[in-house]
């Protein structure tokens, strides 16, 4: 029977009397999901073989038949030639097989000193690591492409709402600029974690460490990790830099989909703010003359995707004793799945934004229907001495009067207001229309065009 096994390759054949079956091996492997790690598997078993060779754990030429089957593996996942195995379990095991059939006996040394516990927790880091690089340009190229869309409409007016309703005038770029302001955030929060996820747990071993003479600062160092994990117990069984990446990533695609919200109303023929480039929209099956927003719709539903990826490895930790258990093994999909969605969701949106048709007139008369200067004669009123309650009631009574007639506050004559408060003179006016309001607003942080302008130039010199 121990023979049998041992044609089978298993690691552990030794010490069992029968097979796995198949449907267990089904269930516990993870080799066609876990595949994707081949690449980091690789440059950490490279940096270990080169390290356990300076400690003089193995010879050179273990060493350098260690790097010469490395690299066939490597070429022969490139090319798709490479042969996956059910029976090996997962990627770790596979790799390691075909670098025995390869080089011989140097394979089989190639896992002195470590345990799948830590190389896996090593590849994953690595793994996550170079995502979240590309994660953050992708957030760089967004902002980028917002802050465009922003200084093309620095003076495009379009009416600001508070519960759905008219609040008071914006411009479209500084909206447009509070998603840059938002994605800012999220890339913060990714080189924050980055932080964290770059810290080494090779030499862990199973948990408990090895007694071999190993040297992790030079695995660290090789692998370009900033620091090791500091303890072995915890370096094999921590996932906390999984889970803090998910949560960052359920942030960035929250923020994806409040936009996303906005662009769909906006959309909307009823109300005609913008348009949206053909190649992100698809028709009815039914009815000819439908366009519909399907991209920022279904980044809005695959936010609830990340969202249960983040749930779902907060659960899967919550009950773990130390050290290494093999619920671990779910912690992979989740992760994966939520890197594809937030890569392809950012590298998606960052091409719409540039294809995005602003209709100013549409904003501008948006701006009209729900008294949106109603604050600037507020305002208007306590710079000439009315307490502010005294004004917000003032304007309140005005604004019922414009209700009445049908008619917008600037449409009022000079004797109309005065009704309100004698306060009014002539100058009233010019706080009245759309461009004084927006031009009122100027510090920092506000919507005055020039103040958007300043921001943009911020933003500008931030990303380089």
């Amino acid at each position: 029977m121990t023979a049998q096994l041992s044609k089978k390759s298993e690691a552990w054949s030794a010490r069992f009397s029968e097979p796995v079956s198949d449907l267990v091996k089904r269930y516990t492997a993870s080799v066609f999901f876990d595949k994707r790690l081949a690449e980091f598997d690789i440059q950490g078993s490279l940096a270990h073989a080169d390290m356990l060779a300076e400690q003089g754990i193995i010879s050179r030429q273990d060493l350098q038949d260690i790097q010469r089957g490395m690299a066939q593996i490597q070429s022969e996942i490139a090319a798709g030639q490479f042969e996956w195995l059910l029976d090996l379990e997962d990627v770790h095991l596979n790799i390691e097989k075909r670098l025995t059939e390869l080089v011989g006996d140097a394979g089989k040394r190639l896992h002195t000193g470590r345990s799948r516990n830590d190389q896996v927790a090593t590849d994953i880091r690595l793994y996550l690591r170079d995502a979240i690089d590309d994660i953050s340009g992708l957030l760089r190229e967004l902002r980028l492409a917002l802050t465009d869309l922003a200084e093309q409409h620095a003076d495009t007016i379009l009416p600001g709402f508070t519960h759905m309703q008219v609040a008071q005038p914006v411009t479209f770029g500084h909206h447009m600029l509070a998603y840059v302001e938002m994605f800012g955030r999220d890339a913060e929060r990714m080189a924050d974690c980055r932080k964290r996820v770059n810290r080494l747990p090779l030499g862990a071993a199973a948990l408990a460490g090895t007694t071999f003479p190993i040297d992790r600062e030079r695995v660290a160092a090789t692998l370009g990790f900033d620091d090791v994990c500091r303890n072995s117990l915890d370096a094999v069984s921590d996932r906390d830099f999984a889970i803090e990446f998910c949560a960052a990533a359920a942030l960035v695609m929250t923020h994806v989909s409040r936009m996303s919200e906005e662009l769909v109303i906006w959309m909307s023929p009823r109300v005609g703010f913008i348009d949206i480039a053909d190649r992100f929209c698809t028709g009815s099956s039914i009815m000819p003359q439908k366009k519909n927003p399907d991209v920022p719709e279904l980044a809005r539903g695959k936010t609830g995707r990340v969202n249960g990826h983040l749930i779902a490895l907060l659960t899967l930790m919550k009950g773990q004793p130390l050290a290494y258990n093999k619920d671990n093994q779910e912690d992979k999909e989740p992760l994966f799945d939520t890197v594809d969605t937030v890569t392809d969701t950012l590298r998606i949106f960052a091409d719409m934004a540039r294809g995005i048709t602003v209709r100013p007139e549409a904003m501008r008369a948006a701006a009209f229907q729900g008294y949106a200067t109603a604050t600037d004669l507020a305002d208007y009123l306590v710079k000439k001495g009315l307490p502010f309650r005294d004004a917000h009631e003032a304007v309140a009574h005005a604004v019922r009067a414009c209700v009445d007639r049908g008619c917008d506050l600037a449409d009022l004559s000079l004797d109309d207001l005065r009704q309100f408060s004698n306060l009014v003179a002539e100058d009233v006016f010019h706080v009245l229309t759309l461009e004084g309001s927006v031009a009122a607003r100027d510090h920092v942080g506000g919507t005055a065009p020039n103040q958007v302008r300043a921001a943009i130039a911020r933003v500008r010199a931030e990303l380089g």
